[in-house]
């Protein structure tokens, strides 16, 4: 274990050194894959020096770190907002918008080199998997490259709410082999019975809280209107953050322990 942290000392000192960095140095000092960092460079957000081998400067480096720190995009806010690890209630207005933040949800998950896992319900969610893709293709994700990296799952629920605690747990282990956190996304469908859903929601809380999880679920506004107030606001606790995200803005809030 000493040696390891000998090891990792040694390698930033000699980036902190290097002025010109090539690909695999970025991508070994920000946790992500060489292939994203490659789009960065295709797409003209992170400047590069394109030759026999693509090289980037640190002083640009550091200023694509900056405007990422600072930036008021969507995926900006969310990477500044989401902690490690988390469990987030997203409320959506509509089904675009829902679309949109699972793709800003997973582009942070890949920017920290995370494992992006989406439940869906196959059929009766109305959506196929090649749908999915296509949705979130649409916002930017590069899903066909993460999927051929090994990066990105679609995961069918068999049952109406999903063995997801034990799901869950069986991807942590794999995971944690590769050193990856895991980022899931999943949403409360309306055929899913409340009271089963906050009970397994209940499980997945304390199983985050020691965990290297990002879990987001969402729930479409209109289907609020169906919860008592009593569930909804049990709903908002069971979970160490909160989302709403509607076409005049985003709100973002955090529960915060009794004093």
């Amino acid at each position: 274990m000493l040696a390891a942290v000998e090891a990792k000392e040694v390698q930033e000192e000699a980036f902190r050194d290097k002025d010109l960095l090539d690909t695999e140095d970025v991508a070994d000092y920000l946790g992500v894959s060489p292939v994203t960092i490659w789009r960065w460079c295709r797409e003209g957000s992170l400047p590069c020096l394109i030759g026999r081998q693509w090289r980037i400067r640190r002083s640009g480096l550091e200023d694509f770190l900056e405007r990422g720190e600072r930036s008021e995009t969507l995926v900006g806010r969310l990477r500044t907002f989401l902690e490690m690890p988390d469990n987030v209630l997203a409320v959506i207005q509509n089904r675009e918008l829902m679309y949109r933040l699972d793709a800003a949800f997973f582009k942070v998950g890949e920017a920290r080199g995370g494992m992006l896992v989406k439940y869906y319900s196959g059929e009766e969610s109305g959506l196929s998997a090649d749908e999915l893709r296509e949705n979130l293709e649409r916002e930017g994700l590069e899903v066909s490259s993460l999927e051929k990296e090994g990066r990105l799952r679609f995961i069918v629920e068999t049952e109406p709410a999903g063995e997801r605690v034990e799901e869950l747990r069986n991807l942590l282990t794999e995971e944690n082999e590769e050193g990856r956190s895991v980022w899931v996304n999943f949403n409360w469908e309306e055929r899913v019975d409340l009271e089963t859903a906050i009970g397994q929601q209940e499980e997945i809380t304390r199983f985050v809280e020691e965990s290297s999880f990002v879990v987001k679920t969402t729930v479409l506004e209109e289907s609020l209107d169906e919860w008592p107030g009593t569930d909804l606001r049990r709903a908002q606790v069971l979970h160490s953050a909160t989302l709403w995200l509607s076409e005049s803005g985003l709100a973002l809030s955090r529960v915060l322990p009794p004093t």
